[in-house]
């Protein structure tokens, strides 16, 4: 990948290609490419906010995440990382879906369903009984994901001038 992440190098990969993408978790050299994407796949629904306190949990992912009975996976492809997607702990029974990102140029292949898919099955092997997450109105693909897979809307709020759908799910 380069742009690094912004644009893959030669062919994209096969349907084939996708459906066997493994995902794997996060390790502390993936940091610059974990932050790379978040932006450029915020970048391109025009929801990206820049720097700010929204960003906090990417500079210590082991701490926020990975020490807290969370996940940060990411799946990678010529050799970029090119789908992550997290799980946060907020409470008894209740985990949060963060930082579901695909880039730009392998989406609507299914990567985006599949990462979902694999953090709702790390959350129930985890005991969690509800999953909440939130999106942009900016992400409308986001939006129909998660419709699609039984989120519902709970509430709404604004982080400057990007209005924020809260949603959640209760796992069965």
């Amino acid at each position: 990948m380069d742009r690094k992440n912004d644009k893959a190098e030669g062919a994209l990969p096969s349907d084939d290609a996708v459906r066997r993408m493994t995902f794997r978790r996060y390790e502390s050299a993936d940091r610059v490419e974990v932050c790379s994407l978040n932006r450029i796949a915020l970048e391109e629904t025009l929801a990206y906010l820049g720097d700010g306190p929204w960003n906090a949990d990417l500079e210590d992912i082991e701490t926020v995440y990975l020490a807290t009975d969370g996940e940060f996976l990411v799946g990678e492809f010529g050799g970029g990382i090119v789908v992550m997607g997290a799980l946060k702990p907020r409470g008894p029974g209740v985990a949060e879906i963060k930082r579901m990102r695909v880039h730009p140029d392998f989406q609507r292949r299914g990567l985006g369903q599949r990462m979902l898919t694999a953090l709702e099955t790390l959350a129930r092997e985890r005991g969690y009984s509800r999953l909440v997450l939130d999106t942009s109105t900016l992400q409308p693909a986001a939006r129909a994901l998660y419709a699609k897979n039984g989120y519902r809307e709970t509430g709404r709020r604004f982080i400057r001038h990007l209005e924020i759908i809260d949603y959640e799910k209760r796992l069965t």
